[in-house]
């Protein structure tokens, strides 16, 4: 089941092999959903062991960061255009490889169409920790913006999946 973060998940534990992962969820997370910054969301079993878990939040990108063929489509009047941001998604080693990066993923984009139902949100933005990200993100055709590592996936192309 995936649930919001809360004390009864085992934290402490978590490995996912990147530290600055671990380190966030270890002492962070919990942090950021009380400043109201983001929502982590917890892949458990048995209800509090910690398999994966994604962050979501608001967030914008600039106009003139998107290729030409969709800034042709956006107004000009926007400078920045809101978008969902999925700041960071993790699996614990001895799940890794199973599936479960799809099944967060998946929860992740699923969730950000029903928000952007009702609050604007142009794509959902990934910023990958590595090459490696990056490769699962385009995977599930995310595309890359110009002159940055930043990835998106348009909220048409979620409703056309979830709508």
């Amino acid at each position: 089941m995936i649930e919001l973060l809360d004390k009864k998940h085992h934290r402490e534990d978590f490995d996912c092999g990147k530290e600055l992962l671990n380190n966030y969820l270890k002492t962070q997370a919990g942090q950021d959903i009380k400043r109201k910054l983001s929502a982590c969301f917890v892949l458990c079993e048995n209800g509090t062991d910690i398999q994966g878990y994604y962050t979501l939040s608001n967030n914008s990108i600039p106009l003139s960061s998107f290729p030409n063929h969709i800034q042709k489509k956006l107004p000009k009047s926007y400078l920045s255009i809101p978008t969902t941001l999925l700041g960071r998604l993790a699996i614990y080693k001895n799940h890794q490889g199973k599936g479960i990066g799809k099944i967060l993923l998946i929860d992740a984009l699923k969730r950000s169409f029903e928000i952007s139902q009702e609050i604007g949100s142009f794509a959902v933005v990934v910023d990958p920790i590595d090459e490696e990200a990056g490769k699962f993100y385009k995977k599930y055709d995310f595309i890359k913006l110009p002159d940055s590592e930043k990835m998106i996936i348009a909220t048409k192309t979620l409703q056309e999946l979830f709508g």
